[in-house]
């Protein structure tokens, strides 16, 4: 028998929000068996308690965004993926504002901060669900298609696709959630570089910088250019720079980084069912979009199985 967890001690990790570019303090607190994971928005009186479930999704535009009553909190995805590859079931995480910090654009700092604050086994037994038949989300037109299939652990495979050959076709794989911390937690976002100019255009990405995303140049960089990009980071022009096809001077971790952080992106969607899943997962093109939709579904047969009961 499992039992459920929580985190032993509340820490705080603060930044930007990538979109927003709002500096935001974020603490995970304790919280009692059965609670779930909630996300409390405490600059607004009285505070706003937002559950992280796939019926309070709200928008997957760049991110994943949850809300209630009109107040939201946006690209919860790191801290979700975190909290799931860590086996924490239950925790309040209050932020002061309407987006969780960016930090290194993966889910390294939160998983750190976990195992630093300790993880408590609580007294009621962890329940999970478990997929009793296929269940699928395809968008053929994109060539997008997730399926989760019965199993007796959870797993996934995910593939992505892209015509740059930068990135290319890639594959990532988690047999079992004992890998999350070596193999998927630290694999940062990732972005080419002219969808950077148009989220700029969009009034976005405002707290991006080159230490919290892989941006990968698929064409030359002039000067001008370099300047330009040099002003929006906030860096100077020497320091831009192109070095096998990322710009910044950090390097990727793996080679398949991108493919390994679309999963981590996924673990955190799919938590969204709200409880740990028995499943085998196979991803082709996974996106938020996707990704909730497909949390949707399962959520909606957890819901309807406990009316049943």
């Amino acid at each position: 028998m499992e039992y459920q967890t929580t985190i032993d001690k509340p820490f705080t990790l603060s930044g930007p929000g990538l979109h927003t570019g709002k500096f935001t303090h974020a603490t995970m607190l304790p919280a009692p068996a059965d609670s779930g994971i909630v996300i409390r928005r405490t600059d607004i009186t009285p505070n706003i308690d937002i559950a992280a479930l796939a019926e309070y999704v709200v928008d997957t535009n760049h991110g994943t965004t949850i809300g209630h009553d009109g107040v939201t909190v946006s690209t919860i995805e790191h801290l979700m993926s975190s909290l799931r590859g860590m086996s924490v079931d239950n925790a309040l995480i209050e932020v002061d504002g309407p987006e969780i910090p960016i930090l290194d654009g993966s889910a390294r700092m939160w998983i750190d901060q976990i195992a630093a604050s300790g993880i408590v086994t609580l007294d009621t037994e962890r329940r999970y669900y478990s997929i009793q038949s296929p269940v699928v989300w395809r968008d053929a037109e994109r060539n997008i298609e997730l399926v989760a299939e019965p199993a007796d652990t959870f797993s996934v495979e995910s593939t992505i696709e892209f015509q740059s050959d930068l990135i290319g076709n890639q594959t990532a794989t988690l047999d079992s959630l004992d890998q999350y911390q070596s193999d998927i937690a630290r694999c940062r976002t990732f972005v080419f570089l002219h969808e950077v100019e148009i989220l700029l255009a969009h009034n976005l990405i405002k707290g991006g910088d080159l230490e919290n995303a892989l941006v990968f140049v698929d064409k030359p960089l002039g000067d001008e250019e370099k300047q330009r990009l040099a002003s929006v980071f906030n860096k100077d022009k020497d320091s831009i720079h192109v070095h096998n096809g990322v710009l910044n001077t950090i390097e990727p971790y793996f080679a398949n980084e991108p493919a390994r952080h679309k999963l981590l992106d996924f673990i955190g969607d799919i938590s969204l069912v709200g409880m740990p899943l028995k499943a085998r997962f196979k991803l082709r093109c996974p996106g938020h979009y996707a990704n909730t939709q497909l949390a949707k579904i399962i959520r909606n047969q957890v819901v309807n199985q406990a009316i049943k009961q």
